[in-house]
């Protein structure tokens, strides 16, 4: 073999830093000292119970939310590109909008009423595609399944080829063959060298597919690999406890 062949990916994502990030709402600390790095090119889970504060720490590097501390994207070159996949997708289940509708206006600048344009139609294809959505591109949102409504999400964040992905419980409606695309997109994100940062409560699938998993309760109590962290007595520490809330300085 050529050295060219036996290279690994080049790394296209931005290696991420989370120093001392401080949330408050109110008077409710919601993220205390939150420090951790996910390294440029891999798949990093975030696990937690439900309000430890995991969505909120992935709005803070969507810019969303404000905060204290530092907060680095670390990129090779120039910034790229970085997409979002959401939880679920809140509409009108009534409103006459199909999976080509969504992706145009998801997309593309041009107004879905006037259908997908010539630039982004081949990208849109080959999303729906990938996900197995493509036969179904002419079927009103509203009439999916939730599976396959979580299929056309991860779609979205397929258009355009994002170096970074921020994935927010991507499988909670999956159905299995919903499941093994997304364990199909995860592994050809990460030969791609996209940097992923995967908030999941499925902790089979962290430790099947993660490379690193930080552990958040408010405060991060574990972040290492997944057969290291991912323990029944770190997994009891990290569910059962209850930091107390600490009142913001006022």
């Amino acid at each position: 073999m050529t050295a060219l062949e036996t290279a690994p990916p080049r790394l296209q994502g931005p290696g991420i830093e989370f120093a001392g990030i401080d949330l408050n709402l109110g008077r409710t600390r919601i993220l205390d000292k939150v420090s951790f790095q996910v390294r440029a090119g891999s798949v990093h889970a975030l696990v937690g119970p439900n309000g430890g504060g995991k969505s909120s720490l992935i709005k803070t590097l969507l810019g969303q939310m404000p905060h204290q501390g530092e907060l680095r994207l670390h990129w090779s070159a120039a910034p790229g590109t970085i997409g979002y996949v959401p939880q679920a997708l809140e509409f009108d289940r009534g409103l006459p909008m199909t999976v080509d509708d969504f992706m145009a206006a998801m997309c593309q600048r041009r107004p879905a009423f006037l259908g997908l344009s010539r630039r982004h139609a081949p990208a849109i294809e080959q999303a729906l595609a990938r996900v197995g959505m493509l036969d179904k591109r002419k079927r009103r949102m509203g009439a999916l399944s939730g599976g396959e409504r979580q299929r056309v999400l991860l779609a979205q964040g397929l258009v355009p080829e994002a170096q970074l992905l921020v994935l927010d419980e991507p499988m909670s409606a999956l159905d299995e063959p919903g499941v093994q695309v997304f364990e199909q997109l995860l592994r050809d994100w990460r030969q791609a060298g996209t940097t992923v940062l995967w908030i999941e409560h499925d902790l089979q699938a962290v430790g099947r597919l993660a490379d690193r998993v930080t552990g958040l309760n408010r405060r991060v109590l574990f972040d290492d690999s997944p057969q290291q962290v991912l323990t029944p007595e770190r997994l009891l520490e990290l569910f059962s406890s209850h930091p107390r809330q600490q009142e913001a300085s006022s």
